[in-house]
């Protein structure tokens, strides 16, 4: 089995596709996927399954439809994957107590280049990226936040559409939740 975190995009923001996270953790429990974790209201999802990750993909999203009646796509990424990003996290991400740190995870088949190619160049002033896999790491003064590149990224449909974005806290709980679990498997 391999344990995956299901991202959801675009859930309980704004008011907009609302989804209670006990009735999605009882969803995937009944469509057989096991050791189900939800965390926050932000569509947040751990499992395992034996399916691939675009199976898992392709599953999810039949099920949120099916279960909510709502589109909601889903970016899946492996513990392997998220533990070996977060090995990889340049030492200036998640750092700086003064300026905001996201992760941006990209939902295939778009891939990290392609949506920093779409956003276009960092503005090294204000702003730090750098890829690993399908992560994007993102780190921007407070002070000038609004000066971003990145933080315009809403206005560009394509790469804004094709990413899943979590904050440098929720991403790490996310690795320790599911790093949590495996370690529980083994005892």
């Amino acid at each position: 089995m391999t344990r995956y975190i299901a991202l959801l995009r675009g859930v309980n923001v704004g008011g907009n596709n609302k989804i209670s996270m006990p009735e999605l953790k009882s969803a995937f429990v009944k469509h057989g996927f096991v050791n189900v974790i939800t965390y926050i209201n932000s569509g947040n999802i751990l499992f395992d399954s034996d399916l691939s990750e675009t199976d898992v993909k392709i599953t999810c999203e039949k099920l949120i439809k099916s279960s909510f009646g709502l589109n909601i796509i889903v970016c899946i990424i492996a513990a392997d994957e998220l533990r070996d990003a977060l090995t990889h996290a340049p030492e200036w991400w998640g750092s700086d107590p003064e300026a905001k740190h996201n992760v941006l995870f990209v939902i295939p088949p778009m891939t990290a280049m392609e949506v920093c190619k779409l956003v276009g160049e960092v503005k090294p002033e204000y702003e730090k990226v750098d890829c690993y896999g399908k992560v994007i790491f993102w780190s921007a003064p407070l002070a000038t936040f609004s000066h971003t590149r990145w933080s315009k990224i809403v206005k560009n449909k394509a790469a804004y559409n094709a990413v899943t974005i979590r904050n440098a806290n929720t991403t790490r709980k996310l690795a320790e939740l599911m790093m949590g679990n495996i370690a529980l498997k083994i005892e």
